[in-house]
């Protein structure tokens, strides 16, 4: 049994596949908390700007939304070499785990800024008009009303983010960006190590799976409220 294993993954170091397997834990954690920084005020933002709307601002609303679609227009490996310049005047390095998080975030937050925007466009209108009647100003009605009415949606999005990440993070192994994307890269493309390549992209797999379960059952969960 040793032996067949020898043989099927002679080439597989458990301790490297360890230190990636981490690395891109980093990546994607720390990209898609930024991310959720900065999407959520924009998200409520467009939707606060949209026709119709508490603050219909067509102006500010057009201006925002363009830049967000061009951000999320931009293929991630495009980005990725487009902010080489802009990565290493704000890190110093465009390399390994630190390098790839200013790109994950540009390209993360404005996705999920368009989801928020979706999520808190199918809170019923209703429950905006009866927190207005009540006398509630802009920001009670965000915080008091809109987001938690919103709450499953944007927890959704969070997930559906989260996953994208975890492609992202994995394709920043191309211009070293260090996890499972660069050992795939590195071994199972450059060197031809099939065994390396197999098993990053199962672990990459099963990290998207967690990601969707644990996702789903917040989802659930606070739906129930």
């Amino acid at each position: 049994m040793e032996a067949l294993m020898e043989s099927l993954m002679g080439n597989v170091d458990w301790a490297e596949i360890g230190i990636a397997s981490w690395d891109t834990l980093v990546m994607v954690g720390m990209s898609l908390l930024f991310s959720v920084l900065i999407g959520l005020p924009i998200g409520v933002l467009l939707f606060l700007f949209g026709k119709r709307q508490l603050l219909e601002q067509p102006v500010a609303y057009a201006v925002l939304s363009f830049v967000v679609n061009v951000l999320r227009s931009v293929p991630f490996i495009i980005l990725l070499i487009v902010m080489i310049p802009f990565t290493v005047m704000l890190i110093g390095t465009s390399l390994g785990v630190a390098g790839a998080i200013p790109p994950l975030v540009a390209g993360g937050a404005p996705f999920f800024a368009r989801l928020v925007e979706t999520s808190l466009r199918e809170v019923d209108r209703g429950i905006i008009e009866a927190t207005q009647a009540m006398g509630a100003n802009i920001r009670q009605i965000v915080f008091g009303a809109l987001l938690p009415e919103a709450l499953p949606g944007i927890i959704a999005g969070i997930t559906v983010t989260a996953i994208t990440l975890v492609s992202y993070a994995a394709m920043s192994g191309v211009i070293g960006g260090g996890g499972l994307g660069d050992l795939a890269i590195r071994f199972g493309y450059q060197r031809f190590q099939t065994d390396v390549m197999v098993i990053t992209v199962a672990l990459l797999v099963l990290f998207v799976q967690l990601l969707q379960m644990t996702g789903d059952r917040l989802v659930l969960y606070f739906s129930r409220k």
